[in-house]
């Protein structure tokens, strides 16, 4: 019989590389995709693979504690790859109460389902975090998995608190684990309240590009297929009870990322060099903004044998690339409610 492998989140970002990856390179998989399909989750996509045989989509939401016990009970899962979360940190500093729900609660949801309804302590739970649960970094250091805890926004803390209960979950009922915490994800079907993706539909448009403070924050980026590619690594490679930090070795100021973006963007769209930088905008700094944050992922590279394999100036020229390529998937997402969201946010 085919081991049942459910991943949360599936029909989001991260979520959909993976299932794709998975659902094509493991045929002796049974793959269950359960989404909610909130404003990330969109099932276009994975219109490619929705009607392969070892493809399942549930639609169903991690805070509905009956639903999820209803499908563990139903299916029995062998594992779980568990991505479900709310993500963005702005959104989490309007409405913290919802990322408590979906993050927190949502995680437990899961946990008692798998303890309940599963052979814990022969498949694996894995959890899918951020480094931003480690706080933030000076100009020297790194993140390890070592460091302590010290989540700085709303976001951050919700995810510091699942990754807390899936180990004590570990710890108190022998249930298998492994723990990843990762750096900011790029790539193509990447919802547009994030950055790579909100600057590029705004530089077609001719929009302003909105950044906060004086652009100088931050960040190590991983292409999202390295990641999916990781994922896999830890799922099959990773020892119950170890973190692993993912990283893609590419720290980037913001200003400097941005200003990298619009020079391959003027190349694709044959404008003059330097148009698209006048659209740079500096807005008010939110609350809590980290400094830096940046991955030591030697861990994973040297006991799974994982490294990524795009320096970030190839894959942010891929992600342009398919962002141009695929406009009208990028347009479907920027109308309604989200615009509504954008203004509110940014003017």
């Amino acid at each position: 019989m085919k081991k049942k492998i459910l991943i949360t989140g599936g029909a989001g970002f991260i979520g959909s590389h993976l299932v794709r990856h998975f659902v094509n390179k493991y045929l002796a998989y049974e793959l269950y995709n359960l989404d909610a399909l909130t404003y990330a989750g969109n099932l276009e996509n994975l219109t490619d693979i929705q009607d392969k045989a070892n493809y399942n989509f549930l639609k169903a939401d991690i805070t509905d504690a009956a639903d999820i016990e209803r499908l563990f009970k139903l299916h029995k899962f062998h594992s779980v790859i568990h991505l479900a979360a709310e993500s963005h940190v702005d959104r989490s500093i309007k409405d913290p109460l919802s990322f408590a729900k979906t993050n927190i609660l949502g995680t437990l949801h899961l946990l008692e389902a798998f303890k309940k309804y599963s052979d814990y302590k022969k498949g694996l739970f894995y959890h899918i975090s951020t480094d931003e649960v480690y706080g933030s970094l000076g100009a020297e250091g790194l993140f390890t998995e070592k460091t302590s805890y010290d989540p700085n926004s709303p976001y951050s803390a919700s995810k510091a608190s699942s990754d807390h209960f899936v180990r004590a979950y570990g710890e108190t009922y022998g249930l298998r684990y492994v723990i990843s915490n990762c750096s900011n994800n790029y790539g193509s079907f990447q919802f547009p309240e994030k950055l790579i993706p909100l600057f590029i539909h705004n530089i077609i448009h001719l929009k302003p590009l909105p950044v906060y403070g004086d652009g100088h924050y931050t960040r190590d980026w991983l292409f999202v297929k390295d990641h999916a590619n990781a994922i896999d690594t830890v799922f099959h490679k990773g020892i119950s009870g170890e973190t692993y930090n993912i990283g893609g070795h590419n720290e980037w100021k913001n200003i400097d990322l941005i200003k990298l973006l619009c020079s391959k963007m003027d190349v694709h769209l044959g404008r003059a060099t330097g148009e698209s930088e006048k659209l740079i905008t500096f807005v008010k700094d939110r609350p809590g903004h980290d400094l830096r944050y940046a991955i030591d992922a030697s861990k994973i590279e040297r006991e799974l044998g994982w490294k990524p394999s795009l320096s970030f100036d190839e894959g942010l020229e891929k992600t342009v690339v398919w962002y141009l390529e695929n406009e009208t998937w990028l347009n479907n997402l920027t109308s309604g409610k989200y615009q509504e969201y954008y203004e509110r946010q940014y003017k």
